[in-house]
């Protein structure tokens, strides 16, 4: 976002004139991005709920009857339906993330925040697999567990005075490995190999939370009233893919098969 630079203090200036300085600017944005986040994890888990249909969060649910209930709905069924599906849904996924990572500069507020939006209920069809496959007492616990440990890593990131900036490099290094080590582990299926992932990419997603967030705390805004709105919604994309991807982590480290 070429409109931005981090500078460790944060400046905000709407039509030439200065908004908030100081802690004020910090608080008043990291509010805000939090606050976008938590709107994006409120839709997705709605998108979830929505595609498999409230019956299959019954814990007394087989997973075979828990199938049977996602087809019963129309987006389950052109979600779980056909292998296409879900396939054409991931690809969708993506090209939507990277829309909006590359093209934020040049939208309107509105136009990111739809993207923003989109890209959260994609992201909850294509989730409520997990409900289709693991108990929901092992996906509670994994969710507890991660809010936990992002909770703690992005108040670490607001507080320290240490420079993560080495950090964040290392873990984005690591992620790259992760990526790549997922997608021959499609073809070799080994369930220690992708144990030994899992727990690489928790400890990547952990790292990069604390990073991710110190670089926000420090970012330098100008730009009108929009502009600082997209920076909210950037800064609530980048924790909320941090939020989501250690969550899945750990449940495949630790969660246990519906049946």
């Amino acid at each position: 976002m070429k409109d931005y630079s981090y500078r460790g203090k944060t400046v905000v200036s709407h039509n030439g004139r200065r908004a908030f300085s100081g802690a004020n600017a910090t608080e008043n944005f990291m509010a805000s991005v939090y606050l976008w986040m938590t709107g994006a994890l409120v839709v997705t888990g709605l998108a979830a709920i929505l595609t498999i249909g409230p019956a299959a969060f019954n814990p007394n649910v087989s997973q075979e009857e828990a199938i049977q209930i996602a087809l019963g709905t129309a987006v389950g069924r052109a979600v779980f339906g056909s292998q296409f599906g879900y396939i054409a849904l991931i690809i969708a996924e993506f090209a939507v993330v990277f829309f909006l990572a590359l093209r934020i500069n040049k939208m309107s507020k509105t136009a990111a925040m739809l993207a923003f939006f989109a890209y959260a209920t994609l992201n909850g069809v294509t989730l409520s697999a997990i409900f289709l496959v693991y108990s929901l007492p092992s996906i509670a616990t994994a969710f507890f567990i991660s809010a936990g440990m992002f909770g703690g890593m992005s108040v670490f990131g607001l507080i320290t005075k240490k420079d993560l900036t080495k950090i964040g490099s290392i873990c984005g290094m690591l992620l790259w490995g992760v990526i790549i080590a997922s997608l021959v582990n499609m073809f070799l299926k080994s369930p220690g190999f992708s144990w030994v992932v899992s727990l690489i990419a928790v400890v990547v997603f952990t790292g990069l939370t604390a990073y991710d967030t110190q670089k926000l705390k420090n970012m330098q805004i100008s730009g009108d009233g929009d502009m600082y709105a997209k920076a909210s919604i950037f800064g609530a994309l980048q924790l909320y893919l941090d939020f989501i991807n250690m969550f899945l982590a750990l449940l495949r480290l630790f969660g246990r098969s519906r049946d």
